[in-house]
């Protein structure tokens, strides 16, 4: 049956108005020095993504979520300029109470070559931005975190999959109540690949992909994909 002009309308009218809803439900903190430089970072980023975006000098900034801002996806851009990984780590620890669950955490201006990344996954570190990344590859990372997946190099993933794999060879595995077609994707999921490569390589759609991950997700009651990529290291 075709479509009349008015129903293609209202379609791209709700679809419209879906993305305006899923955009006030995000926000971005660009958390860092007050510097020119990470107030021109927030414009931009609110302009290319429409997100509001916050520029806090510190963690402690950002704040516990209220209670009106509970189902709200927050991004938590850190800037690491000038950082040492034990920098890091201290202040991450000293506030993860103001983290919760629901928020994202992506370090920036990162130094190639530092080895922070393995040590501080554990912490519960979505992204990684390095000091060469182009502004399209923030924009590409930004939107890939706020649909629930790691921006994160494959190398840096497998090693640190692989380092917790030998710190516990033989622990005992968990029984697992997945279909088959749900370890194909989550075993995908723990090789490094996005919602995207997952549909094209199990020929499903990516709405298909995320239907399968919150079914994954509640199965082996892990609350993100970083976590569900552990289990699988653990237990596949």
């Amino acid at each position: 049956m075709h479509k009349t002009a008015n129903q293609i309308m209202d379609a791209q009218y709700g679809l419209q108005a879906d993305h305006e809803i899923a955009l006030r439900d995000r926000a971005i903190y660009v958390v860092g020095p007050i510097k020119l430089q990470n107030s021109l970072m927030a414009s931009f980023l609110e302009q290319e993504t429409g997100v509001k975006c916050h520029v806090v000098e510190k963690l402690n900034s950002v704040g516990i979520s209220t209670e009106g801002e509970q189902n709200r996806s927050r991004l938590i851009l850190w800037d690491c300029f000038g950082k040492n990984l034990h920098t890091c780590i201290l202040e991450h620890e000293a506030n993860q109470d103001k983290i919760s669950l629901q928020d994202f955490i992506a370090l920036f201006n990162l130094s190639s070559g530092l080895g922070i990344e393995r040590q501080i996954l554990q912490k519960g570190v979505h992204g990684f931005f390095y000091e060469h990344d182009t502004e399209e590859v923030f924009i590409k990372g930004i939107s890939a975190i706020f649909d629930g997946e790691l921006w994160i190099p494959r190398k840096i993933m497998a090693e640190y999959i692989m380092s917790k794999k030998k710190t516990n060879p033989f622990q005992k595995k968990q029984p697992i109540n997945l279909t088959p077609r749900e370890i194909d994707i989550l075993s995908l999921v723990a090789s490094g690949a996005t919602n995207t490569e997952i549909a094209e390589e199990l020929y499903i759609s990516p709405c298909t992909v995320k239907t399968h991950l919150y079914h994954i997700y509640k199965k082996i009651n892990v609350p993100n994909r970083l976590q569900a990529t552990l289990w699988a290291a653990e237990n596949l």
